[in-house]
């Protein structure tokens, strides 16, 4: 073999393995730094708190279950199931998990229940010692919230498999990977399975449709990373959300939050936040 022909071997062999290695890269998730995660919780506590230490346990109107965190993690009274995913004894056992001793009275509790039966009696109580107690535990453990929900995300990937067809499962780890290796993806994806959930829950569903994370990633197309991935999952989320709206009950009258969720989803694909700028 001449020697002209032996170079353009090697500078096909080497075009094709950074290729390759270019292509394994994108069905990788990226690794985040403790800035990154730092931010990232920061965000995901102004979306559902407002950034307000107060708004870390609260049972908002119109809703059967108290929000506790910079996650508002859904917490069920005793004896009550509803059709959101119930995610805060969840993050009690990672505490636990983590060696992270809980609040005396919150460890006592029978089947980690709330103490709390209805909206009127949380009021009530809304200001006692115990509740202070809670909020307090939970503005010192942000981070570990934060790590909680991204160890949550972190296997959100498998669980959209087992619940979509087989031929869909190329498009959704396509789409689900160029969404994680652009700019503000990570957070995007991670916030939207804490404010939506994965969409794998038969029980979150209205008219048979979803609102989950799987629901937007079968929404979108394409295979370009950066700016567009983010944009088109912006896009498509909002689609997905207006669809939830109009197929919801009537009596929820859950129009009146689409704004207010269209506003977080444009935090994904801004480049400042409250005017300081995102460093990924």
């Amino acid at each position: 073999m001449n020697i002209k022909r032996l170079s353009s071997l090697i500078t096909l062999c080497i075009a094709l393995g950074l290729c390759a290695g270019e292509a394994d890269s994108q069905q990788r998730l990226p690794t985040l730094s403790k800035k990154e995660l730092r931010q990232i919780g920061s965000l995901i506590y102004r979306n559902e708190c407002g950034g307000k230490a107060e708004n870390l346990v609260a049972w908002n109107e119109g809703e059967e279950f108290p929000s506790l965190g910079i996650g508002h993690f859904i917490w069920y009274p005793t004896g009550k199931e509803g059709p959101f995913q119930e995610t805060f004894p969840a993050l009690l056992e990672y505490y636990q998990s983590k060696g992270v001793k809980l609040p005396a009275w919150v460890d006592k509790l029978p089947n980690q229940d709330p103490p709390w039966s209805n909206r009127h009696e949380f009021i009530h109580d809304a200001t006692s010692e115990r509740v202070g107690e809670l909020r307090q535990f939970l503005i010192d453990t942000i981070p570990l919230q934060t790590s909680f929900l991204v160890n949550r995300f972190q296997i959100s990937l498998d669980n959209l498999l087992e619940h979509s067809p087989k031929e869909l499962h190329d498009h959704i780890k396509t789409q689900f990977y160029r969404v994680a290796n652009s700019p503000m993806g990570m957070y995007a994806l991670i916030d939207y399975v804490n404010f939506k959930g994965e969409g794998t829950n038969p029980s979150e569903r209205y008219m048979e449709e979803g609102w989950g994370l799987l629901q937007v990633l079968e929404e979108m197309d394409g295979t370009e990373t950066g700016a567009p991935a983010v944009n088109q999952f912006v896009e498509a989320a909002g689609k997905v959300l207006a669809r939830r709206v109009e197929n919801s009950p009537t009596e929820r009258n859950e129009k009146r939050w689409l704004p207010g969720w269209k506003n977080r989803l444009s935090t994904y694909n801004s480049k400042t936040t409250n005017g300081s700028r995102n460093i990924y």
